[in-house]
C-alpha cells in the first residue's frame, strides 16, 4: 500500500468481507467468529494499517480519555497517586484529563461538564466536593479513591487498621502521651477512620492523648502556618514529656518535623513522629519518616483495573451493569525509619 492511507475499502477489498464487518471488528468485535478476527487483524499488520483514533472517536464515541479530579496537589499523597495512575497508560492505554478541583462545588461541577464534552468513559475523583449520588448522576463508571462513595465504587485504605499501627507504636515506644493531627474530617469520609483508631486505642491502653483536629488552609503556606502554632503549643505545654505525634499524612509529618529541627536542630528524645501515606516526601525529609504506607501504587493499579472492567464492559453489545457499587480495600504496611526509636 506504499505510504497510502489504509483505509476499511482497501481491508475489505484484502479480505473479501464487506465494510460492515470491517466495522464490526472495529466497534463489536465480539460479534465476529474468532476466524474472521484472526482473518481481519492479519489482513491490517500486512497492509500496514494506523489507527485513525480520531475518525474512531468520531465513529463510536467512545474516546479513550478517563477523567481525574484532585482537590490539590501540594499534599504529596495526591501529587503521587496522580503520578501512579498517569503510568497506568503502558498498561491499559487509556488516555488522561486531569482537573485540580479547589474552589468549591461550582468549578468542580464545570470541570466535569467539560470532561463530559470530551466524551470521556471514566472518571476518578479524590477530591470530596461533589457527593456520590451527584456523581452517580452522570451515568458513566465512576471510581472514587479516599472519600464518600455510597453511590459509586471506590478503593480505599483500611484507615482504621492503619491509625492501629500508628498508635500502637508510639505505645510500645512507651510515649508519655499521644497526639493526633488532622483536619476535622466529616464522619462519612474514610479518613475519619484515623481518629477513630486512634482514640480507641488510646482509651484501650489508657494512655494521655490529645486531639489537634484544626489543620485547614488553601495553600501548602496557610498548612505550614497553622502547623507552627501547633507545634509551639504542643512543645510549649509538654517540654519534658515523650510525646508521640501521629500525624494525618507525610506533608504534615514532614511540615512538622522541619519545624523541630529549626528549634532543637535535630530529632530529640522528646519527640516521635508517625506519618501515614507513605509518598515520597516520607523517605526523603531531612529525617526519613516512619510513616503507614498505603500502597499507593497497589491502589492506583486495583482502580484502574476497576475502572477499565467496567468500561470495557460497556462497549459490549449487551453490557451487564452492576448489581451495586464495588469497594476495595487495601492493607496498609507499617513502614519503620528513622522518627520512632
Amino acid at each position: 500500500m506504499g505510504k497510502k492511507q489504509v483505509t476499511f475499502a482497501d481491508i475489505a477489498e484484502y479480505t473479501h468481507f464487506s465494510k460492515t464487518t470491517i466495522s464490526r471488528y472495529f466497534n463489536h468485535p465480539d460479534s465476529l467468529t474468532l476466524e474472521n478476527q484472526e482473518k481481519i487483524s492479519q489482513a491490517l499488520e500486512d497492509l500496514g494499517y494506523k489507527k485513525n483514533k480520531l475518525a474512531k472517536v468520531l465513529a463510536n464515541g467512545k474516546s479513550e480519555f478517563i477523567g481525574i479530579i484532585v482537590p490539590n496537589l501540594y499534599l504529596h499523597y495526591y501529587s503521587e497517586m496522580l503520578t501512579q495512575i498517569l503510568s497506568s497508560y503502558r498498561d491499559y492505554h487509556y488516555k488522561f484529563l486531569v482537573f485540580v478541583s479547589e474552589y468549591g462545588p461550582e468549578e468542580e461541577q464545570q470541570y466535569i461538564d467539560e470532561l463530559m464534552a470530551y466524551q470521556i468513559e471514566g472518571l476518578i475523583v479524590l477530591s470530596h466536593t461533589l457527593s456520590s449520588e451527584k456523581l452517580a448522576s452522570y451515568q458513566i463508571p465512576i471510581i472514587a479513591i479516599e472519600r464518600e462513595a455510597d453511590h459509586i465504587c471506590s478503593v480505599t485504605t483500611d484507615n482504621y487498621m492503619g491509625a492501629l499501627q500508628a498508635t500502637s507504636l508510639l505505645i510500645r515506644d512507651k510515649c508519655d502521651i499521644l497526639i493526633h493531627i488532622n483536619a476535622d474530617v466529616p464522619k462519612e469520609i474514610p479518613a475519619y477512620n484515623r481518629i477513630c483508631a486512634f482514640e480507641d486505642t488510646c482509651k484501650e491502653h489508657g494512655v494521655p492523648y490529645e486531639l489537634h483536629l484544626d489543620v485547614s488552609g488553601d495553600s501548602y503556606q496557610d498548612l505550614y502556618a497553622q502547623m507552627r502554632n501547633i507545634f509551639t503549643n504542643i512543645d510549649e505545654r509538654h517540654p519534658n514529656k515523650k510525646k508521640g505525634v501521629f500525624l494525618a499524612n507525610d506533608t504534615y509529618a514532614n511540615m512538622f518535623l522541619n519545624l523541630i529541627f529549626q528549634k532543637y536542630g535535630c530529632l530529640p528524645d522528646t519527640y516521635e513522629l508517625v506519618g501515614f501515606d507513605n509518598s515520597p516526601i516520607a523517605n526523603e525529609a531531612i529525617l526519613p519518616i516512619t510513616t503507614i504506607g498505603q500502597q499507593i501504587n497497589v491502589i492506583a493499579h486495583t482502580t484502574m483495573d476497576l475502572l477499565v472492567q467496567q468500561m470495557e464492559e460497556r462497549k459490549k453489545r449487551k453490557p451487564t451493569p452492576l448489581a451495586k457499587p464495588i469497594h476495595k480495600q487495601i492493607a496498609p504496611v507499617l513502614i519503620r525509619r528513622e522518627t520512632t526509636n
